[in-house]
């Protein structure tokens, strides 16, 4: 194009002198995450192993040496036997009533029993006739029990909480005790399966190969063969061990299984004067059976709120069993163990109890007392261990209250 085509041309078109120049290509821009390939590592250098090593040819052991010759030791003469100077024979003791029981040397939860003291202690609830008693009403007179001519037939008294821990076992051996001092022939029937009542009057439950299990579900052994005279006179006791736990589900199939303590004890029943029946806390079959068994229950109750509710339950139990079982069980009393006048609660409670159950609650009341774990130790009723103490003196006015009911 010449120019003046050139400057003809308008203004921006393409050739004209004043338009830009035409574009040109360039390379384009490389790619910013492209890397190039790497190369792979090279391989490590040839090591060559190690030539073959041939084992070392077997080498047999060495032969067996015997050992030298036995050399028999020097013998030492021996000292002879030289007799005693003169025989000095032992003074003879007194035989102790107590039915054949093997029983360990050591036991291992065993405690040392403490020397028995005969300190003169008051009893509150062993006041003149018409005092106030522990019980906050005037106390009712109690007449002299009466010497027996013969013994028999037996009262059986259950004594029976379902609460553990009420003084159910302390108050058979010492209640038991105290009714001998009257003149009076008791048996007691342990029927727990933990044994606290053979334990409390120092027999080992573990020890013993007869118990009333074996009476009770194997009816082979004989009654009077398991029963076993305590060092108290006049006072049996029927053992129990951990074995009778399993009477409880045996008795299950059984025909007539309420009334199975009651076959049990029928042919002694005319050898004794009383049956105290320790029974378990709860209320399950075996305490069915005592009640079943029974002429009266004893209720022992802690004077502590958990215990006065428990006793509602325990009423329930014993109208079903008049009602269903035994229409000649009554109520014998209840008793108030651990009682302590220094606390409020304490009382609350026992004027609680007398409001709700009136005339059948004891006059006699239990103090809590140190002197009833010694003689659990001791393995002896309070009577023997401490005839002069408060607690002793508790429990005989109890025995007076029980015969006289």
């Amino acid at each position: 194009m010449s120019t003046f085509e050139s400057a003809a041309q308008p203004y921006g078109v393409p050739g004209h002198a004043s338009a830009p120049p035409y574009p040109t290509a360039s390379a384009p821009a490389p790619y910013p995450h492209h890397q190039p390939p790497t190369q792979p590592p090279a391989p490590p250098p040839y090591q060559p192993q190690e030539p073959y090593q041939r084992p070392e040819p077997y080498q047999p052991p060495e032969q067996h040496q015997p050992p030298e010759q036995y050399q028999p030791q020097d013998q030492q003469p021996q000292e002879q036997y030289q007799p005693p100077q003169s025989y000095q024979p032992q003074e003879q003791r007194p035989a102790v009533t107590v039915a054949p029981v093997v029983r360990p040397t050591e036991d291992p939860l065993s405690l040392p029993a403490k020397p028995a003291t005969d300190a003169e202690e008051d009893d509150p609830s062993t006041g003149p006739d018409g005092s106030i008693g522990p019980t906050g009403r005037p106390k009712r007179h109690i007449p002299e029990p009466a010497m027996l001519e013969k013994h028999g037939p037996a009262k059986v008294l259950a004594i029976c909480n379902q609460k553990g821990g009420v003084g159910k076992t302390t108050s058979a051996i010492n209640l038991g005790a105290a009714l001998t001092e009257f003149g009076r022939r008791v048996l007691l029937v342990d029927f727990d399966p933990q044994g606290a009542l053979s334990v409390g009057l120092g027999i080992p439950p573990h020890a013993l190969d007869q118990t009333i299990y074996n009476v009770l579900i194997e009816h082979g052994p004989n009654l009077d063969d398991v029963v076993i005279r305590t060092t108290v006179e006049d006072m049996d006791l029927l053992p129990s061990n951990i074995d009778l736990s399993a009477a409880e589900v045996q008795l299950v199939a059984e025909v007539g299984r309420e009334h199975a303590l009651l076959r049990t004890l029928r042919p002694v029943i005319d050898k004794y004067d009383y049956i105290l029946v320790d029974c378990q806390p709860s209320l399950g079959l075996l305490t069915v059976n005592a009640l079943a068994a029974a002429d009266g229950v004893l209720i022992p109750l802690e004077c502590e709120y958990f215990s006065m509710r428990g006793a509602a339950l325990l009423m329930d139990t014993i109208q079903k069993v008049q009602e269903r079982l035994n229409p000649r069980l009554e109520i014998t009393g209840i008793l108030a163990t651990m009682f302590d006048p220094r606390t409020l609660h304490s009382r609350e409670v026992m004027a609680r109890v007398v409001e709700r159950f009136g005339d059948i609650v004891f006059d006699t009341v239990i103090n809590r007392t140190v002197r009833f774990p010694e003689t659990t130790v001791a393995g002896e009723p309070i009577t023997r261990w401490a005839p002069r103490s408060a607690g002793a003196k508790a429990y005989r006015a109890l025995a007076r209250e029980v015969i006289a009911r």
